[in-house]
């Protein structure tokens, strides 16, 4: 996939409620026209819900 040089939003599996536990599965990057997103997993779930979360900043990220 040829994507943009702009970072990945990060896709998790989330299981559980409430202290749930997360699991990244893969990326997202946003279609050029912001109607949609292309995605790129690494692995696909088979129980959980799927939550795609913005990249976070460095300084935010503890990096």
């Amino acid at each position: 996939m040829n994507h943009k040089q702009s970072k990945p939003y990060a896709v998790y599996v989330v299981e559980g409620e409430g202290d749930a536990f997360w699991t990244k599965i893969g990326a997202a990057w946003p279609h050029e026209d912001g109607e949609g997103f292309n995605i790129q997993l690494s692995a696909v779930p088979l129980n959980g819900r799927l939550v795609v979360r913005k990249p976070k900043a460095k300084k935010e990220a503890g990096q």
